[in-house]
């Protein structure tokens, strides 16, 4: 039996988000094809005798790759999860706003590790990524992979314009559990017709913009999701915008089982984020019979082709006029189509041991 050892970022579990189910519904899908999959965290002890093949996510966090891959003699594979934080970075304001105009976002990504070791204690694992920097380190992690397994072709594109890697790849979808998003689950009422925005909050999601966009319709806004540990203060700014609107809400993360009734009441879904790889609740969201909006930013039109309707999340108009439109039409149910045919976990399993295989039998 095919050994996996799957390892993921330190803050998998405290901050979830999208790559938490990615990672979690991969191990699963490849579990039920017969692969024995364990999940480690970054920074654990891990005894990698035990295993034929390991499986790093996020190569934007490289230092949580290095010190394995630098101890370790098994072959890897990368899903590259790879967002760009670069035009976020320049729209947010304050120094590193500033920074972010005359330094390059790897420059930048490399002073906001420095800044998370000394302001919350984050230790930086690598002596490599230390001295290296973020894109050194982000193209040897990459030139050393056997595979990299983007959620599209879009993604790999991007990836290699940027860091001249020439690893070969092979795409893997980003998919819905079509067990737990079923037409079979009832909707909570107490949603119906809401717009709903499901992520963690951060400036990158840009639910500040989203508030705002629709502070001044009769559109009933719910928010889910935790504050990402870094953007407490951006969280607060919500909150505070929230408090000052009955027509909106905010919602701890929650399970999908929950997740799925409120979708199936709601209408639409947005994600105006300043990036987005694919956006896995809207991909959730579209096949609980929401029509989603989306950020163009990113990888989604791959995805969604011109079955979403699209914002641009720096223009609170285009905001309010997307979802308005959104909350107008009938549901795309072509959109669903697609993604029962092309976007679910078995065909994530059947690609990703498909990648594991093209390793091992070279």
């Amino acid at each position: 039996m095919m050994k996996v050892l799957m390892i993921a970022r330190r803050t998998l579990n405290s901050s979830p988000g999208g790559d938490t189910v990615q990672i979690n519904s991969t191990a699963q899908y490849l579990k039920l094809l017969g692969i024995d999959v364990e999940v480690f965290i970054g920074d654990e002890e891990i005894d990698y005798s035990k295993y034929d093949i390991m499986h790093f996510f996020n190569i934007i966090r490289p230092d949580d790759i290095l010190p394995h891959i630098l101890k370790s003699k098994l072959p890897f594979v990368v899903s590259t999860i790879f967002v760009d934080y670069s035009e976020y970075e320049k729209n947010r304001g304050g120094t590193l706003g500033f920074l972010s105009t005359i330094l390059s976002s790897d420059k930048i990504e490399y002073l906001k590790a420095i800044a998370r070791y000394i302001k919350n204690g984050d230790k930086i694992n690598s002596k490599y990524y230390l001295l290296k920097g973020h894109r050194a380190s982000v193209k040897y992690v990459a030139s050393k992979a056997n595979l990299l397994l983007p959620n599209s072709h879009s993604e790999y594109n991007r990836f290699i314009n940027k860091y001249g890697v020439t690893t070969p790849y092979l795409k893997v979808p980003n998919a819905i559990d079509k067990l737990t998003f079923s037409d079979n689950i009832k909707p909570n009422e107490k949603f119906k017709n809401h717009v709903i925005s499901v992520g963690r909050i951060e400036g990158r999601k840009n639910q500040l913009n989203l508030i705002n966009a629709l502070k001044d319709t009769d559109l009933f806004l719910t928010i889910i999701g935790k504050p990402s540990p870094n953007h407490i203060g951006y969280y607060n700014e919500c909150l505070k915008l929230i408090e000052e609107n009955d027509n909106m809400q905010i919602i701890d993360h929650i399970n999908h089982n929950e997740l799925a009734s409120i979708f199936k009441a709601s209408k639409v879904h947005v994600l105006p984020s300043w990036f987005e790889t694919t956006g896995l609740s809207s991909l959730e969201a579209a096949i609980m019979d929401c029509n989603i909006v989306v950020t163009p930013k990113g990888d989604t039109e791959e995805y969604f082709k011109d079955l979403a309707f699209y914002c641009q999340p720096d223009d609170l108009e285009s905001i309010k006029k997307a979802v308005m439109e959104a909350f107008n039409q009938p549901i795309q149910n072509s959109l669903k189509e697609l993604i029962l045919k092309e976007y679910i976990w078995e065909n994530t399993a059947q690609e990703t041991l498909k990648a594991y295989n093209l390793v091992l039998n070279k």
